[in-house]
């Protein structure tokens, strides 16, 4: 057997598991500080009174140790478990700046919506472990964040 063999290795291996999950959800982009004239000029049609919807997809990217029992990173019935409780609950089928209490005075940017999920996810997933948010806004507009 070579020293590569992965029961023979002494460093534990690391993996990444990534979850995707699509919503949809309505915003205005508008921030509280700004004029409604400053408003439109910085956020054009996306600053429309009535709001818009988008599709999102978003992907959760753990990173961590790759148990050498079980030979998983986290159960990925867990992982989904807490999507559903960070991310489809408070936000599938609503309209961020009303329903959900944290956009009442953040701007509902994709930017400041995958800090929310960050910091939704991180309470519910072991300590560590949540590498990176992804979102794509649109096929051409990705947002990611990884807690810094």
């Amino acid at each position: 057997m070579g020293g590569n063999d992965y029961h023979e290795t002494e460093g534990e291996r690391l993996g990444f598991i990534t979850r995707v999950q699509s919503f949809s959800a309505c915003h205005r982009l508008h921030s509280k500080s700004l004029s409604d004239e400053e408003n439109r000029k910085i956020f054009g049609k996306c600053n429309n009174p009535n709001g818009h919807g988008h599709n999102y997809k978003v992907e959760v990217t753990v990173r961590g140790k790759i148990d050498r029992v079980t030979g998983m990173v986290m159960n990925l019935t867990d992982l989904k478990k807490h999507i559903e409780e960070a991310i489809m609950i408070p936000l599938d089928h609503k309209n961020l700046d009303e329903d959900v209490p944290y956009f009442a005075d953040v701007v509902s940017t994709t930017e400041n919506l995958a800090v929310y999920i960050w910091d939704s996810l991180v309470k519910l997933l072991p300590p560590g472990l949540l590498y990176e948010i992804k979102i794509y806004e649109t096929e051409k507009n990705i947002v990611v964040y990884r807690g810094e």
